[in-house]
C-alpha cells in the first residue's frame, strides 16, 4: 500500500551516489534495499522500532519474514526513484506530502531513525513526517481510510 511505485529498469539505472536520498516506504526488490525499523503493535496500532544500524536486504532476511510478505514485518528503505516513481511529481515526493496533510503524528519526538541524514521524507517535509513514520506499514491490509487516500498514486 505504502510502497514507492518504481519503474525497476529506470530505478536499477540510478548511479551510487551517497547523497541521493532514500525512500522511508520501499520494496524489497529495489536497488540498494536496507531494512531500517521493526514493525510492532497490533494491526490497529502498529509502531515501528528503528534498527541502531539498517540491514541490507537479502534472500535469508526475506526468507524470515515469511509466510506474511516483507512489509508487514519490516520498513525497507531504498535509493528514491524519483521520476520513475509513481508518487514523484517532477520535484517532490507526493506520498510524504499526503502522508503529512492526512496522517495525524504519532510521535512528538523525532525517532532515533539511522536513514534520516538521506530519507527523501525527512529533507521534503522535515519533523512533520519524522512524527508519522512509527505507525507507517508498507504492507497494510485493513489501511484506514485516511491511509488509503495518503497511499494513492497521482
Amino acid at each position: 500500500m505504502w510502497q514507492c511505485g518504481v519503474d525497476q529498469m529506470a530505478a536499477g539505472k540510478r548511479g551510487k551516489d551517497i547523497s541521493q536520498p532514500l525512500c522511508p516506504s520501499a520494496r524489497p526488490d529495489m536497488p540498494e534495499s536496507t531494512i531500517f525499523g521493526v514493525i510492532g503493535g497490533s494491526a490497529d496500532d502498529p509502531h515501528v522500532s528503528y534498527l541502531s544500524e539498517p540491514l541490507p536486504v537479502t534472500q535469508e532476511l526475506l526468507a524470515l519474514s515469511q509466510p506474511v510478505k516483507p512489509g508487514e514485518v519490516w520498513r525497507i528503505a531504498a535509493r528514491c526513484a524519483g521520476a520513475a516513481c509513481m508518487h514523484f511529481d517532477g520535484s517532490d515526493c507526493q506520498l510524504a506530502r499526503r502522508t503529512v496533510a492526512l496522517l495525524p503524528p504519532v510521535s512528538g519526538d523525532l525517532p532515533a531513525c539511522r536513514i534520516r541524514p538521506r530519507c527523501q521524507w525527512w529533507r521534503q517535509e522535515g519533523k512533520a513526517a519524522c512524527s508519522r513514520c512509527p505507525a507507517i506499514v508498507t504492507e497494510s491490509y485493513l489501511p484506514s481510510e485516511a491511509v488509503r487516500e495518503a497511499a494513492k498514486p497521482r
